[in-house]
């Protein structure tokens, strides 16, 4: 530092002695400054899970509701059953549960006999029958980040190891991803979106996707209608302001796509199904209870089972799995259970009588009830915003408009390209 300062004040003595004797001169100053980048939109999804549409009318979400205002809106039909990860999966894969694999949060294999699909399981196996957009666009040259999405951190089409250290062999991931923590906050998510749109030109993402799980959780644990509800819709709700004016400030434009998977009804005591009251469960385990009930029979007893659940019963009906009905596309997939039922919006199934209070809110139910519809919201240069989608428009038609967004050539799928083809400007 000391040697850094002689330097300097020998360089302005002498600086300053030129200038005594020399004549002055006017010079303009230059004003040039290094040119603006020039950003090409980035497409960003964004989920926030549990987001009934009708939550936009509660007052408390300026930015979201400016982006509906100044894009396009709708309710938009989740795919059957009306859970978070067959949801999530439906969006990023085109594909009904059916024929993703992924056909609940919690689901057997009866190849995988010693093993159970969980929220946590990271298992290619267990995604590999749908290939995401993510993976779609990093094929086709398309760099992409997913701040956390069911799936994204899934090595997909790869196979792991069944002994110990598990390697995963030949998967594929976002260029970027995060594994999911309840920890990281919502402010670091957002910063995590923004930090990699900051990056040179070269290694930046062009799909970014973005996860809240707040007003979900609040709807579980405090029911739709609660305050905390409303207050979680509002936090949400300032986190997108935060992302939307931290792009400004990068100067980068947007195509958002904002999604929900489902939506959220309140249950009650009153309205409880105790399944050992109706079924012997010497004939049966459950693989899942909650607003459906999927069960395995034990062997031979299936006769018994049947007889028990398909007597006629106030605000539930059973199937054997290959005669759910044609509108829910759902039981054909073998990890769909042999039997299955579904509650009356609003009821849920027990394995045995409560011991402690139902309350809070649930989803899992018919998706064509009103309270299990999704949010949609789209917001950007590429969006035609006169232009309004069908009322049966569903989630597994989102696919078919990311990959147009991204100029990547999609899979086939179940989702419709036509459905939304107007909502993007020639």
């Amino acid at each position: 530092m000391y040697i850094r300062s002689l330097s300097l004040a020998l360089t302005l003595s002498v600086s300053s002695l030129v200038a005594a004797c020399a004549p002055v001169q006017q010079h303009p100053v230059a004003s040039a400054s290094a040119p603006t980048e020039q950003r090409a939109p980035v497409t960003i999804l964004v989920s926030i899970d549990g987001f009934r549409p009708d939550y936009l009318t509660r007052g408390v979400s300026p930015h979201l509701n400016a982006l509906a205002s100044g894009g396009v809106e709708a309710s938009m039909r989740p795919s059957f059953p009306t859970k978070t990860f067959p949801n999530h999966w439906a969006i990023v894969t085109g594909d009904r549960p059916d024929r993703s694999g992924i056909v609940a949060n919690n689901m057997e294999d009866e190849s995988r006999p010693k093993d159970k699909f969980t929220m946590a399981s990271d298992d290619p196996y267990w995604w590999n029958e749908a290939e995401p957009i993510w993976i779609t666009a990093e094929k086709q040259g398309v760099r992409t980040a997913t701040m956390f999405w069911p799936g994204s951190n899934v090595a997909w089409g790869g196979a792991k190891a069944a002994e110990w250290p598990y390697t995963i062999s030949n998967g594929s991931r976002p260029s970027d991803w995060a594994q999911f923590n309840e920890a990281i906050s919502p402010t670091q998510r957002v910063n995590g979106v923004l930090d990699v749109l900051r990056r040179p030109a070269d290694i930046r993402p062009q799909f970014v996707t973005l996860y809240f799980d707040e007003v979900d959780t609040a709807g579980h644990i405090n029911g739709p209608d609660a305050a905390q509800t409303t207050q979680a819709v509002a936090d949400v709700d300032a986190h997108i302001g935060n992302l939307v004016a931290g792009l400004k400030a990068l100067g980068q434009p947007a195509n958002i796509v904002i999604v929900s998977d489902h939506g959220m009804a309140a249950k009650a005591n009153d309205r409880v199904i105790v399944l050992d009251k109706i079924a012997n469960p010497a004939d049966y385990r459950t693989v899942e209870t909650g607003p459906y009930a999927s069960l395995a029979p034990i062997p031979g007893h299936e006769k018994a089972l049947e007889s028990a659940l398909f007597k006629p019963r106030d605000h539930m009906q059973c199937w054997r799995k290959s005669e759910i009905p044609a509108r829910f596309h759902y039981g054909t997939h073998r990890r769909i259970p042999p039997y299955f039922c579904l509650a009356e919006t609003g009821w849920v199934f027990q394995n045995t009588t409560p011991t402690r209070p139902i309350t809070g809110g649930d989803h899992g139910w018919d998706d064509r009830a009103p309270d299990m519809q999704a949010l949609f919201i789209v917001n950007g240069p590429a969006f035609d915003r006169a232009f309004r989608p069908s009322a049966d428009f569903a989630n597994i038609d989102v696919y078919p408009l990311l990959a147009r967004l991204l100029g990547v050539t999609p899979l086939a799928s179940d989702g419709d390209a036509t459905v939304l083809q107007g909502l993007v400007k020639p």
